[in-house]
């Protein structure tokens, strides 16, 4: 077949460990066959971060708003075992949070979801999406570890030198001290993006933090969404006939296990980190999740929701067969050819992405799949488990069919 051509770059941020290896394999097996592709690289992987004091990050990030759409491999965030493991020269942030905070956009994230595994929560008939803020909290935290007793304070001084202060705590012992912060654009922005996904796949939106407690961080999340939804969107959820109410996070975790879903759920970026995964893994499995951000100026980046999957990358280092599965990581590709191929209207970009997909979902019906997949399928269901490679050249088995 003749390959489809692109008009513009993606971003492509390569990543770590066994994702790596994966990531190298779909691009040979699924892409590179069927497009012409066309990226700009950025090698997120943590020693090139290393060399480069993190810079490329950055970079990485900055060039999505140049090109609008950037890809993304899951990468290490370094704990202390990291830094002795990598020689690390200090402990790098999340990449996922540095890019994050360039971008100021909100990470929607969805289970791919196959008739064959049914969610764990029996009552759980439609995907639920969540909505996470992507930026600040404890991923942009200032912390440090006190040896001895004092007084902490919380101090806060203005362009004009006003000053407020407050005491945390009198510590009688050793113990250890977070800041946190966000900023009313970012919130602002987040909500925007919130509303405009709603309507944009009409579903109801609901929104939970834990103001009764936080009563000026978390609270005044809750009046942001209040007052943007009421000046900005009310009229159109009404006009399509969906919903948007708040409600406190332990008991929309209630609600949510009792719905049917159908739904955005809304979260600030910890509890939308906590709460993905457990999505994800009700509905299947951590990578069956398609994870996009989205930037309020139209700048999307497109990234697997999982890790980089250490215990199969060290035994893929020892020679050993690994099972482990890229539907998330190959999702992440589509997802970002195919909004490519939408905004340089070439529809050609944008059915290889469908079909890419379809391949995958064709491939588990099949009953071809990876090992952490094989006992979640219903009883009766005839399956045979693979390694990666065979499970990528079983979907490429499928991909063909299209083009020839």
């Amino acid at each position: 077949m003749k390959k489809i051509e692109m008009k513009t770059p993606l971003v492509e941020m390569d990543g770590d460990e066994m994702t790596r290896i994966l990531w190298q394999m779909i691009k040979d097996e699924l892409l590179l066959p069927f497009v012409n592709l066309k990226t700009e690289y950025y090698d997120l992987g943590l020693k090139k971060r290393e060399e480069t004091k993190d810079q490329i990050t950055i970079d990485s990030a900055n060039a999505t708003k140049k090109y609008g759409v950037a890809v993304k491999c899951a990468t290490i965030t370094p704990n202390k075992q990291r830094v002795e493991e990598y020689n690390l020269s200090e402990m790098w942030k999340s990449p996922n949070g540095t890019i994050r905070a360039i971008l100021d956009g909100t990470v929607f994230r969805a289970p791919i979801i196959i008739d064959t595994i049914k969610p764990v929560v029996k009552n759980w008939k439609k995907p639920i999406t969540i909505a996470r803020h992507a930026y600040g909290d404890v991923y942009k935290d200032t912390e440090f570890r006190i040896e001895k007793p004092g007084k902490a304070e919380l101090l806060y001084t203005s362009v004009d030198g006003e000053t407020q202060r407050q005491t945390i705590y009198d510590f009688e012992c050793a113990g250890v001290l977070q800041g946190l912060y966000n900023k009313d654009s970012s919130i602002e922005s987040f909500a925007h993006s919130c509303f405009k996904y709603a309507i944009d796949t009409k579903q109801d939106l609901w929104f939970s933090t834990k103001d009764t407690i936080s009563k000026k961080y978390d609270q005044t999340f809750k009046l942001k969404f209040q007052e943007i939804y009421d000046n900005c969107y009310k009229a159109k959820f009404e006009e399509l006939g969906i919903t948007y109410f708040y409600t406190l996070i332990d008991d929309a975790v209630a609600r949510v296990i009792r719905s049917e879903g159908g739904f955005i759920w809304a979260l600030k970026n910890y509890d939308g980190d906590v709460m993905s995964d457990m999505v994800s893994t009700v509905f299947g499995s951590l990578a069956m999740m398609t994870s996009v951000l989205v930037s309020p100026d139209g700048n999307y980046e497109f990234e697997a929701a999982h890790g980089t999957v250490t215990r199969h990358y060290y035994k893929y280092l020892k020679g050993e067969e690994t099972s482990t599965n890229p539907i998330a990581t190959i999702y992440a590709w589509s997802g970002a050819l195919r909004k490519r191929g939408e905004m340089d209207n070439l529809p050609e970009l944008v059915n290889f992405a469908n079909n890419l997909e379809a391949s995958c979902v064709k491939t588990l019906l099949d009953g071809i799949m990876t090992k952490d997949l094989v006992n979640l399928v219903d009883s009766g269901v005839k399956v045979k488990s693979v390694n990666s490679k065979e499970f990528i050249l079983a979907i490429k088995e499928r991909l063909n069919k299209y083009y020839n």
